[in-house]
């Protein structure tokens, strides 16, 4: 039996991400300030991934796609379908964020053993640009339609739709 490879295809060339309607990025992590403080830090990062598995069950909650990132720490990148979806799972007592954090005011918050971070950004549709060059989909590519670039724009200025000149400043590599 020949065995699978788990690693996802890698598109050659230019690709770049299309969001037909507005959308919210959520960035979110934890910094261990004490580590030996164990038995604080470790049920705060052990949090995560059980929400993320809920939230991979229940669609309808609004997440369309994240990725684990380091940044200053352990981070997740979310890209969700609008903020109040965001909101509503933050703050629902039925879902698993607001028995965590309730949790975590209480056990953990005041003694500064590990810090929580969170930034929200609310994109508006055709208001951001971004290109995956030789990757796998990924990001807002996997969140949303994964594009050859030409079918975009050729510059970052003509996707974001800041201009409508379609001239790179360097010769791209063509897709095959």
């Amino acid at each position: 039996m020949k065995a699978r490879s788990i690693k996802p295809a890698v598109y050659r060339g230019r690709y770049a991400a299309e969001m037909p309607e507005d959308f919210v990025v959520f960035l979110l992590g934890m910094r261990v300030n004490r580590p030996w403080m164990v038995h604080k830090w470790f049920p705060v990062f052990s949090a995560m991934p059980r929400m993320l598995r809920w939230l991979a069950q229940h669609p309808e909650a609004g997440l369309l796609k994240w990725h684990n990132a380091w940044i200053g720490g352990p981070a997740v990148v979310q890209y969700w379908r609008s903020f109040e979806q965001l909101e509503r799972f933050a703050r629902a007592a039925e879902q698993p964020h607001l028995p965590t954090w309730k949790w975590f005011n209480h056990a953990v918050r005041a003694s500064g053993d590990v810090g929580i971070w969170h930034e929200t950004y609310n994109v508006r549709a055709g208001e951001y640009e971004c290109i995956y060059g030789n990757m796998p989909r990924f990001g807002l590519a996997a969140a949303g339609t994964h594009r050859p670039v030409g079918s975009i724009g050729q510059s970052a200025a003509r996707r974001i739709g800041a201009t409508e000149v379609d001239e790179p400043e360097l010769i791209p590599y063509a897709n095959p």
